[in-house]
């Protein structure tokens, strides 16, 4: 049977007659949304329909993003040839893709070119995924609001809309707002990893370390089929908060071993991903003093990113590296990435290294300075030469004001405390007090900054060291209780019991 149109889950019309092509489309529907491990099944849909204009635009979109981008290229001829007998629905998709895949891509115009489809089809919920990561990596949570808000009439009582409406809130600092559209998503659908993502974030920004555990925990059973991404992210979030909670160092080092590196394993993992995670947590870690008890799991990681297979694939991840390279005695093959970043913003368009410019002046609250200055600050910290990054960053830094690194708030802010660190480290601890008052009103149930807090007071001879100092001590048995504190009081009850 030739010709024939065929509804996908949105309800869209698709010029294919094989049921079995419309099958893999919304199977790719699903892992998209739910950050499956799963998203080359849309390769099956091309097999099942070689002539199906929107299963080849999304396999081109797929493999270049993939380990084979090379392979797109014949996907993408397969959509153009018989893009005259497409649906006005795949015609609109093959633009859309299209703008983020071609040679000369324009940020600015493929979103605009997302929206323009989601006020024409609004039910599509990847297109709006799409839409989103293109928002993120732009740095503009606003749009990626404005977006979700744009489709949620659609969408009320749909999986996963709540989920993407509650990142974007998260982003902007509406943590309430974000809380109860997390807490309604998963109420739809409690097997929504984003979702339950995004109630962690809140958990953890309230200093509700243990509860934020419990839950992802609990939930945990069921991230088997998540990407590697999605896996090993909410594994951070979970030794994240241990961490910050002061559980002992032992269960963060448990977390990693046993949930993120451990994830490197799979046949099918994606390294890059994995990497992201763990060189967030080590900084983290080595940010507290503990990095020893992680042995050398370190170096471990450092010999796999000196493989420049996993350089240039996303700008967080690049200053991980750095860090990395530099802290375990590398410096030549880090020397080489900084020359490649430099490289890299010289090949861009002009216009996109005014955008990059512009970010980092705001990043570092217009100082005059380029990424890869930003860039050599983390290789230089990661030295041990404090002066020299400082110098860098220059005197007014905030993390959190650059979104297009490709990082949330809970992942930028451990620059935030690296640059803390470094002005307590170079004797600025006046300099180092007032940004971290101003910082701690925001979370005040965070140890870890009292502690930095009673440092900086210390050097200045300020009696509220003291006050600091409780304060962290308060804190720290708060949240968790240590394992020898409660074998302890096991053995008093019952001795007591016993007489």
């Amino acid at each position: 049977m030739e010709g024939g149109v065929r509804l996908d889950k949105w309800g869209y019309e698709v010029n294919t007659s094989s049921d079995d092509c419309i099958s893999a489309i919304n199977s790719y529907y699903h892992q998209v949304l739910s950050y499956g491990r799963e998203r080359r099944v849309i390769l099956e849909a091309t097999l099942h329909d070689k002539d199906c204009v929107l299963a080849n635009i999304l396999a081109a979109h797929f493999l270049c993003s993939s380990a084979n981008p090379s392979q797109a290229s014949f996907h993408i001829q397969a959509a153009n040839s018989r893009l005259e007998e497409a649906t006005p629905y795949e015609k609109a998709v093959f633009d859309a893709l299209n703008s983020l895949i071609c040679e000369n891509r324009d940020d600015d115009v493929a979103l605009q070119i997302h929206s323009k489809l989601l006020n024409d089809y609004p039910r599509d919920l990847v297109t709006l995924k799409r839409a989103q990561v293109l928002c993120f990596y732009m740095g503009k949570p606003d749009l990626s609001l404005d977006l979700v808000q744009q489709v949620l009439p659609k969408n009320q009582e749909e999986d996963y809309i709540y989920g993407m409406l509650a990142f974007p809130l998260l982003e902007l600092g509406r943590m309430a707002d974000a809380e109860e559209a997390a807490r309604k998503g998963y109420e739809i659908n409690k097997q929504d990893y984003w979702t339950q993502h995004a109630i962690c974030h809140v958990l953890q920004y309230q200093c509700h370390f243990k509860e934020a555990v419990d839950f992802m925990e609990e939930c945990s059973s069921s991230w088997s089929s998540c990407s590697s991404f999605m896996l090993t992210h909410n594994w951070w979030h979970v030794a994240l908060c241990y961490l910050e909670g002061h559980a002992s160092v032992r269960k963060v080092l448990e977390v990693y071993d046993h949930h993120i590196w451990k994830e490197l394993e799979k046949a099918d993992a994606v390294p890059p991903e994995v990497y992201l995670n763990a060189l967030g947590l080590l900084l983290r870690v080595y940010l507290r003093g503990e990095l020893d008890i992680f042995e050398d799991r370190l170096k471990t990681l450092a010999s796999c990113i000196t493989d420049q297979a996993n350089w240039y694939l996303e700008w967080h991840l690049d200053v991980l590296i750095l860090w990395a390279l530099a802290k375990t005695g590398e410096p030549s093959k880090a020397e080489d990435l900084l020359e490649g970043l430099k490289l890299r913003i010289h090949k861009m368009s002009i216009k996109k290294q005014q955008r990059m410019q512009e970010v980092i002046r705001v990043f570092l609250k217009y100082a005059r300075i380029s990424f890869p200055q930003l860039a050599e600050a983390l290789f230089e910290y990661g030295r041990g030469n404090d002066k020299q990054a400082l110098d860098l960053l220059d005197s007014y830094f905030d993390a959190n004001d650059c979104k297009m690194l490709g990082a949330s708030d809970e992942q930028l802010d451990v620059f935030n405390e690296v640059w803390y660190s470094m002005l307590l480290n170079t004797g600025q601890a006046a300099k180092a007090i007032r940004v971290m008052e101003k910082r701690i009103k925001k979370r005040e149930g965070a140890p870890f900054m009292w502690r930095l807090l009673e440092r900086g007071y210390a050097m200045t001879g300020s009696q509220e060291a003291t006050v600091a100092g409780e304060k962290a001590r308060a804190l720290e048995a708060a949240y968790f209780v240590q394992f020898s504190n409660h074998n302890h009081g096991v053995n008093l009850r019952n001795r007591a019991k016993n007489g």
